[in-house]
């Protein structure tokens, strides 16, 4: 199937062929016949990706300091390597789609196959969409007709916050496509509007919806009409729908406000806000966000957790609900918005539209196709490879961040054949597949665990998958490389040791991502730590950085929570610097306040060992990015070893060393694939050892559970 994306790099707008999604648990499959580009949105991204990077930089200052930041603590190289990857990565387009259901996943109720649905999905062949981003469309209406309704959905969410009622003067800003429909939607309910904008054409359909428009291209007074039409009291509330930079959009709506109006921005303005204009009269600003409460609610979006009705009267499926229904009752026309119709074909001559003189506003994107082709979930990307035997043939499941920026150009530097690379989006897969020269690129995981010519599985997927793919794996006796954690809960590693245990002598290997002890300043402590044979005491800084509570990481269902997904690193790291068993975990959570959303994430962990050493991780997520991330110290027999964020290795007291220093920030992900690559094709046993491996991961789950259930 096609989909279009967008390189931020240069601004090229891609119709790419990719494996068409499966249908999962909660969504719908969906081949989608209308599609609707945002003039707004869309355009911006265009407008950004065209750029240079000094415009960039300038309209995204936020992560200008971010990249600062991060190359006084990783370096320059590593820096740059990110921000390129980032950027190159293909964006994909679009959100306002409808199309029909061919296939229902498990779980939902409400939809069949053959139902015509607007959902957000984005402009592609077929779309995988959660149902609550979903709504059924009338059977009276137009395709063309319901792709406005997500559009028409930020418009009404607006008109929701705003509130106005029967009567009231209310005033629209910006005049595109989110603004035609506010008119309308403003005027459905019984309010005068003015509407104002600086294209003629705009406020010409203004006036065909009923508002009184004003065109400021003609120098026409916007506080002088909404005074008259006011009656000189100032007007009840302003919707501002514009993009712009400037500052006078949310100036000019306080001055023609009457007394405690209310302002509502869904658009994009400045918010240098002047107090004077908003104090004597008291007026209330508020954002709108997108198309309605839900939005950006993992639970509600991805996991289905609809909001009670009785509390929650308007959520993001209601409002796409309700404007299709005004449309079916014609209280909402969208005929006049459709400027320009394209085949999906030829969609990237719509998008050259976007940043060219020619007029537009609602751009309409058309499918046809044949369905069994673009099913297809599979991809050859016509990278030819020969097998050999006992050579180490990859499917990768995953195509996430982590993996297209470190682990993946990893294990191309071995010499691995690189045969599948799987992930539930087909954007991943074929982007990273043809950049690192898979030979196939598919959204179907199932067949890489049963592929015959795949022998080793990498797993880079989210955290609660990865002991359901470990396990697979292993009945399947393909090695096993599982980015960190190996499972959640410990149930899963009594599963996961009982199941290798199972298989005997024809046990795969398996390895877990603990890259840090592969590190060359790792190794260079290992051998100066083995050569004293008394307890060694460790403290690990961990500057984390926050995430969101909102973030599937933090989410004790799909992440595990930072400590088992992230410190399990450190927790591994002086298990190898001892190289003793691991005798007991204790950790302290920050105390419970109101002011700590998430406790677990700024953690003190203390580990004590067999030979007697104890360590200690300060995990902590509440420091300044721009400290380093990472402090190892180590103290050991009158000496001290001080690792700062893996480019400086200082000691004191050891004979013959002083100090190892790298130009570039090395935690050892080139070795650990090598390493693992090497063990497979040579026939040697896993570099660490599955004993070890789940002796780590047993920890870092204790040390993320309540002190009773340790």
């Amino acid at each position: 199937m096609k989909q279009i994306f967008q390189n931020l790099k240069d601004g090229q707008t891609q119709l790419m062929e990719i494996p068409a999604p499966k249908a999962r648990r909660g969504t719908l499959l969906i081949k989608t016949k209308t599609s609707l580009i945002s003039a707004g949105t869309e355009r911006m991204l265009v407008a950004f990706g065209k750029s240079n990077w000094i415009d960039k930089a300038k309209s995204q200052p936020d992560k200008v300091k971010q990249v600062i930041e991060k190359i006084q603590t990783d370096g320059l190289l590593p820096t740059l390597d990110a921000v390129k990857s980032k950027l190159e990565t293909p964006l994909p387009l679009g959100y306002s789609n409808v199309g029909t259901v061919i296939e229902v996943g498990e779980g939902v109720t409400g939809f069949s196959v053959g139902d015509t649905v607007l959902s957000n999905g984005n402009h592609s062949e077929i779309v995988c969409v959660p149902t609550n981003l979903c709504a059924k469309v009338p059977k009276n209406l137009s395709c063309e007709t319901a792709a406005f309704g997500v559009v028409a959905s930020i418009a009404l969410q607006g008109i929701r916050i705003l509130n106005p009622t029967m009567g009231e003067t209310i005033v629209v800003t910006g005049l595109g496509l989110i603004g035609l429909v506010a008119v309308q939607l403003l005027k459905a309910n019984g309010c005068k509007v003015i509407g104002i904008d600086y294209d003629a054409s705009k406020c010409r359909l203004a006036e065909k919806f009923g508002a009184t428009a004003v065109n400021m291209a003609n120098g026409e007074n916007p506080l002088d009409t909404a005074a008259a039409l006011s009656g000189g009291k100032g007007v009840d509330g302003v919707l501002i729908t514009a993009a712009t930079a400037s500052n006078e959009p949310v100036s000019q709506a306080a001055r023609m406000c009457r007394k405690r109006g209310r302002i509502v921005l869904v658009g994009v303005t400045g918010l240098h806000l002047s107090r004077a204009d908003f104090y004597e009269k008291e007026l209330s600003f508020q954002v709108s966000c997108s198309y309605g409460p839900g939005r950006y609610d993992e639970n509600y979006e991805q996991k289905g957790n609809d909001y009670p009705i009785g509390f929650v009267r308007w959520t993001e499926q209601r409002n796409f609900e309700t404007v299709l229904y005004l449309m079916s009752q014609g209280l909402i026309d969208v005929s006049p918005l459709i400027t320009h119709r394209y085949d999906f074909s030829k969609a990237p001559e719509a998008y050259e539209l976007l940043t060219s003189r020619e007029k537009y506003l609602g751009i309409i994107l058309n499918y046809a196709g044949d369905e069994k082709e673009t099913l297809k979930n599979s991809l050859d990307l016509s990278a030819s490879h020969e097998i050999k035997p006992q050579k180490a043939v990859l499917g990768v499941i995953g195509a996430g961040n982590y993996a297209g920026r470190v682990l993946i150009p990893a294990f191309s530097r071995t010499s691995a054949v690189l045969h599948t690379i799987s992930s539930s989006q087909g954007a991943g897969p074929v982007y990273f597949g043809k950049k690192f020269g898979f030979g196939t690129a598919t959204t179907d995981s199932k067949s890489v665990l049963e592929s015959k010519e795949i022998n080793t599985v990498v797993i880079t997927t989210r955290h609660d998958s990865h002991a359901h793919y470990v396990l697979e794996a292993i009945k399947q006796r393909k090695n096993i490389f599982v980015e960190k954690p190996l499972a959640l809960t410990l149930n899963e590693i009594d599963s996961i040791e009982d199941e290798y245990k199972k298989a005997g002598k024809d046990a795969p290997l398996i390895m877990v991502g603990f890259n840090r002890r592969f590190s060359p300043q790792i190794q260079k402590m290992k051998a100066l730590l083995s050569a004293t044979k008394v307890p060694k005491t460790f403290i690990y800084t961990v500057n984390a950085g926050d995430i969101p509570a909102n973030h599937w990481t933090q989410d004790p269902t799909s992440g595990g929570g930072r400590i088992i997904g992230e410190a399990c690193h450190f927790i591994d790291l002086m298990r190898f610097l001892t190289g003793s068993k691991i005798a007991a975990v204790h950790s302290t959570f920050i105390g419970d306040n109101p002011a700590v959303t998430i406790r677990n994430d700024k953690a003190t962990i203390t580990v004590s060992f067999e030979d007697g050493s104890i360590g200690t991780v300060h995990y902590f997520a509440n420091g300044a990015k721009s400290f380093p991330k990472e402090r190892l110290e180590v103290f050991c027999g009158g000496a001290i070893l001080q690792l700062d964020n893996f480019r400086k290795l200082t000691g004191y007291g050891w004979k013959g060393f002083s100090k190892m220093n790298l130009w570039s920030q090395d935690k050892g992900q080139n070795n650990c694939t090598k390493a693992f690559i090497d063990a497979i094709e040579n026939g040697k046993e896993s570099p660490i050892p599955f004993d070890e491996i789940i002796e780590v991961s047993r920890a870092a789950i204790k040390a993320d559970l309540p002190e009773q259930n340790r």
